[in-house]
């Protein structure tokens, strides 16, 4: 007994030492924590702004169809005026002095005609007898005829005496705000000479210039404005209308937008439009520039794999296409739309290697750039 006791007891001290000399199983390596980014494809568009003018679509200059000396002003800068209001008013003593002396011809020439219609009727019933030759009554059938066509023309130069004493009141062709007054009371105005600009409230639209090398980009866009008065407030717009011709000094096309819902817009106000459009031809997602490496001399980027459950996964390097660069980011297509892609630290990166997503590395994507 005495032997076997002393047996185990040098025993343990061996199994002791041999458990401390045997080799420990490395840990499992933790879950490399990535910044990743959402591939979308609806956000590779380019945007541009352009600052124009609040301005009416129909905007009338009034003036006069005679000229004269003005003795009536009875509108002012930015007053509401209805159709057929009046506006100014001229100094009419010479247009009805023209018109009594019209009327007065046509007196004259009226009686000149029924005398000459009867002289006429009296050689016509001379000639039955032979008293009259032909020659006398195709005379006096002559004269009937001019004195009446005479009194016809004096009837149509008193109707145009008339309207020229009514031309010397100026009335509103149309409903609207008076925008422009260039004449005061006793200025002599020549006729056709605009004095009156009304605008009509009603259909405002965005008038902007856009340059020549934007032009073809510019037909194919979608566009939003917002007011100086109200930066914060956006609505969409539409184009009308684009110029066929530059401006000869500044080379650029004037192009008017109108809302697509109609609204009030305060006449003059300053306006920006955004203008968007596609980036590229092709769908193309936009991702920063660091999200790039290469495979085989080709663009390439790191895909996340998810596990189940979500929150790891395992990273595959996948081909793309570049079509253009912005900044510091870069328009992509190739991969899904949905995956994520890893946009920090790709240099360390490599096929199958486990990556964590946590909620706080977790970025979404860009939804464009203003240039």
């Amino acid at each position: 007994m005495k032997i076997v006791h002393r047996a185990a007891c040098l025993a343990a001290p061996a199994v002791v030492l041999l458990s401390a000399c045997a080799p420990q199983q490395p840990p499992a390596e933790a879950p490399r924590p990535v910044r990743t980014v959402e591939l979308r494809y609806d956000g590779a568009r380019d945007a541009s702004q352009y600052v124009g003018t609040v301005l009416a679509r129909h905007e009338v200059d009034q003036a006069f169809r005679v000229g004269g000396k003005v003795v009536q002003r009875r509108v002012e800068v930015g007053q509401f005026v209805r159709e057929g209001d009046v506006l100014a008013v001229l100094d009419d003593t010479d247009y009805r002095l023209a018109e009594e002396a019209s009327q007065q011809a046509l007196v004259a020439a009226t009686a000149q005609s029924r005398q000459a219609e009867s002289d006429r009727q009296r050689l016509a019933a001379l000639q039955t007898d032979g008293s009259v030759s032909a020659s006398d009554d195709e005379h006096a059938t002559s004269n009937a005829q001019k004195a009446q066509a005479a009194t016809q023309a004096e009837t149509r130069r008193l109707e145009l005496a008339r309207n020229r004493l009514k031309y010397t009141v100026l009335r509103a062709s149309q409903s609207g705000v008076v925008t422009q007054v260039r004449f005061e009371v006793g200025q002599v105005v020549a006729e056709g000479q605009p004095v009156i600009a009304i605008a009509n409230q009603q259909e405002p639209e965005v008038v902007i210039d856009v340059p020549e090398d934007n032009l073809a980009s510019f037909k194919a866009s979608t566009f939003k404005a917002r007011l100086a008065s109200a930066p914060d407030e956006t609505f969409e717009v539409a184009l009308r209308e684009l110029a066929p011709q530059a401006a000869a000094q500044t080379r650029t096309f004037r192009a008017r937008l109108r809302p697509v819902t109609r609204r009030a817009l305060p006449l003059g106000a300053t306006a920006t439009v955004l203008v968007e459009r596609s980036a590229t031809a092709t769908p193309a997602a936009i991702v920063p520039a660091s999200a790039i490496t290469q495979v085989h001399g080709k663009p390439a980027v790191w895909v996340v794999r998810a596990a189940p459950g979500g929150g790891t996964g395992t990273v595959e390097l996948i081909e793309v296409a570049v079509h253009g660069y912005r900044s510091a980011d870069v328009l992509l297509s190739g991969a899904q739309a949905g995956e994520r892609v890893v946009i920090a630290g790709v240099q360390k990166m490599q096929p199958g290697l486990r990556v964590a997503l946590p909620a706080s590395a977790d970025t979404t994507a860009m939804q464009g750039a203003s240039r």
